[in-house]
């Protein structure tokens, strides 16, 4: 069934014989109309889910014409990562007239779902997001598709919801980079992943245990733990060594937790990489300042910043039906450094 255009305020006048100004400050409470005429129109909008749209109101007075928008939700700026995707955003909306409205969820459900509206309120063209960790209710994503807003999700995609996404090769990123610390002599390597409910913690998870079946090696849940970041690498790395054999070699989610592997094991006294390989993902500007570098993944953030503009704007331009779901995986490129032999 086809959606009902949103309400507007020629409608909510319209309905009550009144004028669109008198509609507007009624809203904003402006004590110019009577107290009994705005809880009317209040009363009225909030019984017909009516949403403003702050950015038609901001520029309603304004010289300058109205923007096209694109909102993006990024789970944290800290992580170059997504500090990489971003730039890559920025610079392919800029360069096709586009401006971006940028926000942090903070790994934050309930952010997340304030984020979703705020965009939804303010009329953007359409919003770029990589879910935050904890997300596993998608209703609010649900409803701006429901609405017509061209939804593109990027590295954290929601397989709960049918939209379209870019993602890197998540699963062949961990089994070629497994398989080249097998290839190198290892035999014992340990995991540091992310909670499974994540897609990417998945398929890199499916990728690190295929690579080791792959190479004749036995899967050993002992070496895997729930480990994403680097504090809480730092806490959990002595107990790997508590039993023997313990591991020579780790494979860890991203580039923080790889770094907090390595300080933890040169601090224990271990040599890196002659006793323990270390191999990380991100390949972010930490990997090359420490001793000895990191061995790590390339993901080409730019790209998939610019594959979600591409395919966002098709859809809100016509290229690409809204009804379609584009899929784009970018390809990543194992970093060879000082970690591993």
């Amino acid at each position: 069934m086809k959606e009902s255009a949103p309400l507007t305020m020629k409608d909510i006048a319209q309905a009550l014989g009144i004028s669109v100004a008198t509609v507007s400050r009624a809203l904003q409470d402006n004590p110019r109309i009577s107290k009994e005429r705005r809880q009317v129109v209040q009363q009225y909008a909030r019984e017909h889910n009516f949403t403003p749209n702050m950015l038609a109101e901001s520029l309603r007075h304004s010289r300058v014409q109205p923007v096209k928008t694109i909102g993006v939700i990024i789970p944290e700026l800290v992580h170059y990562f997504f500090s990489t995707i971003l730039a890559g955003i920025e610079e392919e909306a800029s360069a096709r007239g586009y401006r971006i409205m940028v926000a942090q969820s903070m790994e934050h459900y309930e952010r997340e779902v304030q984020l979703c509206q705020s965009f939804f309120e303010n009329k953007v063209c359409g919003i770029i997001v990589s879910q935050a960790k904890n997300t596993q209710d998608y209703s609010h994503f649900r409803r701006l598709i429901d609405a017509g807003v061209p939804l593109v999700f990027y590295d954290r995609i929601c397989t709960g919801v049918d939209a379209s996404r870019v993602v890197v090769d998540d699963y062949m990123a961990a089994y070629n980079a497994v398989s080249y610390l097998i290839q190198t002599g290892c035999r014992r390597i340990a995991y540091y992943g992310s909670q499974m409910n994540l897609e990417i913690a998945k398929n890199r998870f499916n990728g690190y245990k295929d690579a080791l079946l792959k190479h004749g090696l036995p899967f050993d849940e002992h070496l895997t733990r729930i480990c994403d970041n680097r504090h809480d690498a730092e806490m959990i790395t002595p107990d790997m060594f508590n039993d023997t054999p313990y591991p020579d070699a780790f494979f860890a989610v991203n580039d923080d937790t790889a770094l907090g592997i390595l300080y933890t094991v040169k601090r224990m006294g271990l040599r890196v990489p002659e006793d323990v390989s270390i191999c990380g993902f991100s390949n972010g500007i930490r990997a090359v300042s420490c001793e000895p570098m990191l061995t790590t993944i390339e993901q080409h953030g730019r790209k998939v910043g610019e594959e979600a503009v591409d395919i966002l704007l098709g859809h809100v331009e016509g290229r690409i039906p809204k009804e379609k779901v584009e899929k784009r995986v970018v390809r990543t490129r194992l970093i060879i450094r000082g970690t591993t032999r």
